[in-house]
């Protein structure tokens, strides 16, 4: 009879027992919190900045409540993370874990929820029955929670085949089965959904009855003062909003458009972008804003029309007023480049003119919001956002404020008057998204003589 995936991996690790290696010191008689993790596009991820991602953020905040440094340590898969922390290798494993008391193992409260879904291209055979799945291969995680439930599955659908890679994240997976390389694949909704802004062609056919809690796994022992100290951590991360605004800073936005929106932008890298990537790219050396983050701007504006008029009289790629152009010295709104140097020289403008306690990237996605709503009306915004006692600092705080503009109320605030917040809400978080999709596909420019780091950090 075979076992559930979920007790072969527990019988695994228990049945192995400690190893004889000596156990790390507690964190604070060796100096470092030493955290197992692996590679996840949501969780903990390298890119061309370093390393970022919501847990790694999360993680390094729990450091700073611990007054000590964090170490992360990388491995191939979640079984060898969670043996590291049961043979005393590493003080906790964190990377997208589902939470599973079958385990030897402590686990935090929980970071978010999740549920799992089977995806596939939206060309193959469709599945509106449970029966629909025999003669169809389901690409799985070893070890993760889904993993367990189609083994069980399998035994009522015999014609349904397992494919369980152990080192492929569930990103890689979703690109393979865009490609058509894989047929479906098992994953929580939220990594599909970052999938989805660059393969429009992936969708969900199949919802799997399975919900579950992302935690932190610590070793199981009776005294655990670190158990406790990330009890209280993450207890004060959720009441002070924190863990919210970490979580919106790396998926806050990620389901904002629609196929349609994804299919376009795409089609559009490729036919328009590259005739003005050299312009964007010079723009980056000029202001040392990212060129994928301008050229992201662009497209909301104009996508990526240099003869773009809207009703209001803003022309060109960059949707420059009159007034804004002359004072840029923008000779031509219709020229490409005059517009996208002027455009990227005011967005430099705006996020200068921020206040100092604003850092990265919100100060970046301010600077964007204030480049449709205007730099007044965002100082009246966060002035709203400070009597309202919401966090002014932060884009997740200022952008539940801005909507409230355009009701006469808080427009009576204001003096220049009402305006549309909402609309400036949807521009930045489209942009966010186009940025997002930009740096998965395109690379980044490294002039010869950069005059300073890039405007933006990697983490938003």
């Amino acid at each position: 009879m075979r076992l559930p995936i979920l007790f072969l991996l527990a019988a695994l690790l228990v049945g192995c027992g400690p190893t004889d290696a000596p156990r790390i010191p507690d964190y604070r008689t060796l100096g470092e919190l030493r955290v197992a993790t692996r590679q996840d596009a949501i969780a903990f991820r390298y890119d061309e900045d370093g390393s970022s991602g919501f847990e790694h953020d999360l993680l390094l905040a729990l450091g700073e409540h611990l007054q000590v440094p964090v170490s992360f340590v990388v491995y191939p898969d979640v079984t060898q993370m969670l043996r590291a922390v049961i043979d005393g290798e590493a003080h906790l494993a964190a990377a997208g874990l589902a939470r599973n008391d079958l385990l030897p193992l402590r686990w935090s409260s929980p970071l978010r929820e999740v549920d799992y879904v089977l995806v596939g291209r939206a060309d193959r055979g469709a599945v509106r029955t449970e029966a629909d799945l025999n003669g169809r291969m389901v690409s799985v995680r070893r070890g993760s929670l889904p993993a367990d439930r189609l083994e069980r599955l399998r035994k009522r659908l015999p014609g349904l085949s397992l494919h369980r890679p152990t080192a492929e994240g569930d990103q890689a997976l979703l690109e393979q089965a865009a490609a058509g390389k894989l047929d479906l694949v098992a994953t929580d909704r939220l990594h599909y959904a970052i999938a989805k802004r660059v393969f429009p062609e992936l969708t969900v056919v199949w919802e799997l009855p399975i919900k579950s809690q992302i935690a932190w796994a610590l070793p199981l022992e009776p005294a655990a003062p670190l158990a406790q100290e990330v009890a209280t951590f993450l207890d004060h991360m959720r009441a002070s909003g924190q863990l919210a605004r970490i979580a919106d800073r790396y998926f806050g936005h990620v389901r904002r458009l629609s196929t349609a929106d994804i299919v376009r932008f795409l089609s559009l890298v490729r036919e328009r972008l590259p005739r003005y990537r050299a312009h964007f790219q010079e723009a980056q050396t000029r202001t040392g804003i990212d060129w994928r983050l301008l050229a992201a701007l662009a497209y909301q504006e104009s996508q990526w029309d240099p003869l773009a008029i809207s009703r209001t009289g803003v022309r060109g790629m960059m949707m420059l007023t009159t007034e804004t152009a002359d004072r840029l010295g923008v000779r031509d709104r219709l020229d490409p480049r005059d517009s996208i140097l002027g455009g990227a020289r005011y967005l430099e403008m705006l996020r200068d003119q921020l206040q100092d306690d604003i850092a990265e990237p919100d100060r970046t996605w301010m600077a964007i919001a204030a480049y449709n709503l205007g730099m007044g009306h965002l100082r009246g915004a966060r002035a709203i956002a400070r009597t309202m006692q919401r966090d002014h600092t932060s884009w997740w705080g200022l952008k539940t404020v801005l909507p409230l503009l355009s009701r006469p109320e808080y427009a009576a605030r204001l003096k220049a008057g009402a305006a549309r917040g909402g609309e400036a809400v949807i521009m930045t978080e489209n942009i966010r998204n186009y940025y997002d999709i930009l740096t998965r596909i395109e690379p980044p420019y490294l002039p010869p003589l950069q005059p300073r780091g890039l405007k933006l950090s990697r983490n938003g």
